[in-house]
């Protein structure tokens, strides 16, 4: 078995495992969204070598609050019962903040999505994070 990207950063760094089930949903919140943005960040560099402006364009169209919870409606009847549980924890934890440009019902869907993004990422399930990131953007990756 390969080892994840996670484990090896740990290994290298001298840091032990954890029992992710211990961190609290806005922990995963908060390692989700760099994870995704970074799956989101290759996919549009991917498309082509552009200016740098015009790349951090159309990935903010993808990693806003609003499309994650689009995303998060299209993924919800696929994920197992274990994905589920983690994105509803991450939907419903409080938050002291709050994005600026997305109401409150798609910042907690977005937040809930962002938890299963770690949750996935730390359980070194990088290909179920893709494959899922992959479903939810859809058609949206043409336009990327």
């Amino acid at each position: 078995m390969q080892k994840g990207i996670d484990s090896y950063i740990k290994e290298q760094f001298g840091i032990s495992e954890v029992d992710i089930r211990t961190y609290s949903p806005l922990t995963l919140a908060y390692i989700g969204d760099g994870i995704f943005d970074l799956v989101i960040r290759s996919v549009v560099v991917g498309k082509g070598n552009t200016r740098a402006g015009e790349l951090h364009k159309r990935t903010s169209q993808i990693v806003k609050a609003h499309t994650q919870a689009e995303m998060i409606e299209k993924l919800l009847p696929v994920l197992t019962e274990e994905e589920t549980e983690v994105y509803r924890r991450g939907r419903n934890a409080k938050s002291p903040t709050m994005a600026k440009n997305a109401t409150m019902s798609d910042y907690r869907k977005a937040t809930g999505f962002e938890a299963l993004m770690g949750y996935l990422y730390l359980k070194d399930e990088f290909e179920r994070l893709v494959e899922l990131v992959k479903t939810g953007v859809g058609e949206l990756a043409l336009k990327m």
